[in-house]
């Protein structure tokens, strides 16, 4: 796996749990569903990725579109 799949794994498992959070806990957890959109949209942009820095320190192999 690549850093950029993981990035795109992380964020899919992300938004899976916030929709789980949003069906049993509380609908404020929207809130995190859209911070989630928002990130992956700066980063389309930008090229900053918290997420990609993480995995690459963990060592994930660099894709192409981050790098």
């Amino acid at each position: 796996m690549n850093l950029d799949r993981a990035v795109l794994a992380f964020a899919g498992v992300m938004i899976l749990i916030s929709i789980a959070l949003v069906h049993f806990v509380s609908p404020w957890w929207l809130l995190f569903t859209a911070f989630i959109g928002l990130n992956m949209l700066q980063a389309s942009f930008t090229g900053f990725c918290p997420a990609a820095m993480l995995f690459r320190r963990l060592g994930i192999a660099s894709g192409c579109a981050f790098k």
